[in-house]
């Protein structure tokens, strides 16, 4: 019999639980390869000859012949092949790849600065702690504005920008970022949290620790 068309490489961070939930979330047959960053995994030939810059996810569909790194390029790759998790009307559709730029380009990031000088840096950095935090929870209170008006970012359907945000979101929890007082913003995440598809995932290939 032959296997899933979907490889993913991944390991368990925010940007490879993205694409373990959305496989998850869309039923998807996949075979699943953890690439272990705390041993090097990533930097191994045979992992660069997929992704050149080295990072997770990677996802490599056999059947089309395609190969995709960067999380949202892989959650914009499923949503189009799956039919799911982006509205084909234009208004909620666009809205939902602005919010998932959005996230790429400023959430993500900015969260993965603060995750470092908060957690990891050897020896603290009080300018870097303080602008970090400072634009990240400008970030909580632009998502909490947004979702004031609305059960999801796009609007009335859970989708990619959804599950992009959230699983960043989930590694500042972890790590004891408090957003709790953006009120709109935790009534998304815990709606996020509780679902089935998103347990799963967010425990491949296990489950995130703090420092």
């Amino acid at each position: 019999m032959q296997g899933p068309s979907f490889e993913l490489y991944t390991d368990s961070s925010p940007n490879g639980f993205k694409i373990t939930i959305a496989l998850e979330e869309l039923g998807l047959p996949y075979r699943l390869i953890h690439v272990n960053i705390d041993l090097g995994a990533h930097k191994q030939a045979d992992f660069l000859a997929l992704n050149p810059a080295g990072r997770i996810p990677v996802l490599v569909d056999r059947q089309a012949g395609i190969v995709l790194f960067e999380s949202a390029a892989i959650l914009l790759y499923l949503a189009q092949y799956s039919g799911q998790l982006l509205e084909q009307a234009a208004q909620p559709r666009w809205m939902a790849i602005t919010w998932l730029m959005h996230h790429s380009a400023s959430m993500g990031p900015l969260l993965g600065q603060r995750v470092h000088f908060d957690c990891f840096e050897a020896i603290p950095n009080p300018a870097a702690q303080k602008r970090y935090r400072t634009l990240t929870e400008d970030a909580f209170a632009l998502l909490d504005q947004q979702l004031a008006t609305r059960a999801w970012l796009a609007g009335e359907s859970y989708s990619i920008a959804d599950i992009a945000n959230f699983a960043w979101l989930h590694i500042a929890a972890i790590v004891g970022f408090d957003f709790s007082p953006y009120h709109h913003l935790n009534r998304w995440y815990r709606e996020v949290e509780k679902r089935p598809s998103v347990q799963r995932g967010i425990r491949l290939p296990a489950p995130a620790i703090g420092p």
